[in-house]
């Protein structure tokens, strides 16, 4: 297939698009609801705000150029993917606002392309100047002093160059296959009798991209791989000592040209339920389909010459519009490395998470729980309490068994050491592991092994579903009878993201939600055909219908008495059943507040629609991950919490879990001090428009400057002052 010819089924497509997509129907839809793609493209936008705020710490602002590059490639795996999946098969699914699978594209292409020059301006002008006057120096090799020089090129002969293995492309050697997201030269050669050919190198994974240099100051030069005893701040990317010395690789030859290029390739994969009798041995299997998926992304140096973008394209079979030329350094992801430096001065202020009054008296953690209800409210409230529970629950006695879902466990758990020394103990544990957590199916594989082999019942989830609910109930033996302890969360039993991302956890003895719980552990872990529950909203089967019913309700209640009010705080919105019913409420007068990390298909502000809603999004140190729903009921408040975002794919393919706060004192915690200072924030918060941009807001002028996060830091237990209150 030449570069730039359409892919196989695209004609078919377009001609189903234009049949299907057009006219005034898809128009209404357009107006009605924003692009899912393209809401999420504004959102990674808005992370690189962040990279580009001077008002930041400069390794918080490398930290968001790295995120924005990761979430770039997530998104063409998984999302891109997919619309030209849909393209080439002849596929046309349209969202609820109408855009057919060419229209998606060309917009995210041009978006992003848009995007990425923003990213590379700013990385190469005044970023790296800043670096630099920091003291963190990334040199080309041109700028090498001779000692630096030196230990490069013996730490290239002694380290680098054995790894390499340039692969020959002729008519006696295959077209190699290119790793997703691997960095890799495609080298032009000639030799002595003036032939052109072809190699492709793989830039190894196994070094870092940025290698540290000693300082050139330095007297005796240390010992190439012993660590030096002054701090490393200066680096050079490794392509560019590859580039360097790639004559040693092509004794011989004359290297014509040498062109950086990377490739994105189709990681989503769908396990069929009647084709998985033995779903682990099936997830293992994906991973490994995962990185022979189809290219979806070429990302090539923008000097890269004509020839080699071609065979590159035909060989990758690439349309172009799959192809992005870029300034290097190609693939910013890697300058995470930097982020990583013990260089305190270049980062937020370290804080110590709070523990609760309530869990930081003597007393153990099962009495303090049955007392009252506890509150966690993530990163600001530490989540030792959390791995503290599971712990002493191993340990205690009278616990008779430990259940839990576990979905991102990370590494090193502490989750996952104490469960299997509760199974050492005696206790019955069953861990529900969620194989199917994309990007985690290999670390939940070692996990889901490492428990099996420690005793706990390990099982799978439902055929067909995804297990996100966050879930751990203990059953324990007391005097007066048998008794769960219950914690639910909004995000995962990770204590690593427990310090990066916002969550909130509830512990309760409530005898209701424990028997809620441990009905909704039967039907994952047994064959129970349950879908009512006493106090949860449990998805697949209810949660929808619930909370569309809640908002109707809502709507009866405004127009009984007045003062609707519905608040969400979740982190997307494109459940178009659940969009239509917040329209209901917008154009009944019920005042709606969304605050929405990422995707919004809803237009706020729309005329004789949404005019009654505002949409607002906080982008910041800690990633917004909570979910709560507040239905003001006619004064008869109801909040519930809990892992289910407004989205078809929670909403019928997820076991998802709401939880209601029915302790009123942590009710007005949330509703008096949480949530209000959240929706007033004006530094880190953008308003979403209904011609579907963000506006960032500012502080008004004479008026208070409010950054929800660092207030939540500096006051995470109190209620909101009277100069922020509306």
């Amino acid at each position: 297939m030449e570069a730039g010819e359409p892919a196989k089924g695209a004609d078919k497509a377009l001609k189903l698009e234009r049949k299907q997509g057009g006219g005034e129907n898809g128009s209404e839809r357009a107006v009605r609801y924003i692009n899912r793609e393209l809401s999420w493209v504004r959102f990674n936008s808005r992370v690189l705000d962040e990279a580009l705020d001077r008002s930041k710490p400069l390794l918080e602002r490398v930290k968001f150029m790295s995120i924005f590059a990761n979430n770039l490639d997530e998104f063409f795996m998984i999302r891109v993917s997919g619309l030209i999946r849909q393209l080439r098969d002849g596929v046309v699914n349209l969202p609820p606002d109408g855009m057919t699978p060419v229209e998606q594209l060309a917009a995210i292409r041009k978006a992003i392309i848009a995007d990425v020059k923003r990213q590379g301006d700013h990385w190469r002008g005044e970023m790296l100047r800043e670096l630099r006057d920091s003291g963190i120096e990334i040199l080309g090799f041109g700028d090498l002093k001779d000692k630096q020089r030196r230990y490069i090129d013996n730490y290239f002969k002694g380290e680098i160059f054995p790894t390499l293995t340039p692969l020959a492309f002729d008519p006696g050697h295959p077209f190699p296959h290119i790793s997703n997201l691997s960095l890799n030269f495609a080298l032009a050669l000639r030799d002595e009798c003036g032939r052109e050919l072809f190699a492709r190198l793989k830039i190894p994974e196994s070094f870092p991209r940025l290698i540290p240099l000693p300082d050139d100051s330095e007297g005796k030069m240390e010992r190439m791989g012993l660590r030096q005893s002054a701090r490393v701040d200066k680096f050079i990317w490794l392509e560019d000592v590859i580039k360097a010395n790639l004559g040693m690789l092509f004794p011989g030859m004359r290297i014509v040209d040498a062109a950086l290029f990377r490739v994105t390739r189709d990681a989503d994969f769908e396990i069929e339920s009647d084709e998985a009798e033995d779903l682990l041995h099936s997830i293992v299997e994906s991973v490994d389909r995962r990185r022979f998926g189809s290219a979806v992304r070429l990302q090539i140096e923008k000097e890269a010459p004509k020839h080699i973008r071609g065979i590159l394209t035909r060989n990758l079979e690439l349309d172009l519009f799959q192809v992005y030329s870029m300034k290097n350094p190609v693939g910013l992801s890697s300058v995470m490395q930097l982020f990583k430096l013990d260089r305190p001065d270049l980062k937020f202020p370290p804080f110590t998470p709070r523990v609760p009054l309530e869990l930081s008296e003597p007393r153990g953690i099962f009495e303090a729980i049955a007392e009252r209800d506890i509150l966690l409210y993530h990163p600001y409230d530490s989540f030792k309490p959390v791995a503290d529970f599971i712990r002493e629950a191993s340990r205690d006695p009278g616990v008779l068994a430990i259940k839990q879902t576990l979905y991102r466990t990370g590494t090193n758990s502490p989750i996952v050491e104490a469960l299997k020394e509760a199974c050492q103990r005696g206790k019955q544990v069953a861990a529900l592991v969620e194989l199917k957590a994309r990007f985690d199916e290999e670390n939940n594989i070692g996990w889901a092994r490492s428990l099996e082999s420690a005793g706990v019942h390990v099982v799978y989830g439902l055929p067909g579903l995804k297990t996100h609910a966050k879930l751990c109930m203990v059953v324990r033996r007391e005097k007066g009878g048998i008794r769960r302890y219950v914690h639910l969360g909004t995000g995962n039993y990770n204590a690593v993201t427990a310090g990066i991302y916002t969550d909130f956890g509830l512990f309760t003895a409530n005898p209701e939600i424990g028997a809620d719980v441990s009905d909704l552990f039967n039907v994952l872990t047994g064959y129970s055909k349950q879908t009512e529950y006493r106090k949860l909203l449990v998805a697949p089967h209810t949660l929808r219908g619930e909370i569309i019913s809640r908002i109707d309700r809502e709507i009866e209640s405004h127009g009984l008495c007045g003062g609707g009010h519905l608040i969400f705080k979740l982190n997307a919105v494109s459940d178009r059943e659940s969009i239509d019913a917040l329209y209901r409420a917008s154009m009944a007068g019920v005042k709606i507040d969304l605050q929405v990390r990422g995707i919004c298909c809803l237009r706020p502000g729309a005329a004789e629609l949404s005019e009654n809603t505002t949409v607002t999004s906080i982008v910041g140190r800690f990633l917004e991950h909570t979910r709560a729903f507040y239905f003001r009921n006619g004064g008869d408040e109801e909040l519930y919490l809990g892992s289910a975002d407004l989205m078809t794919r929670n909403l019928d393919r997820r076991v998802e879990c709401l939880y209601p706060v029915e302790d009123a004192s942590l009710r007005r915690r949330i509703m008096e001090s949480i949530l209000p200072v959240h929706l007033r924030d004006n530094i880190q918060c953008s308003e979403l428009e209904s011609s579907g941009g963000y506006r960032r807001l500012v502080p008004p002028d004479g008026g208070p400057a409010v950054d929800s996060q660092r207030w939540m830091i500096e006051s995470p237990g109190m209620g909101i002052p009277d100069d922020l209150q509306a």
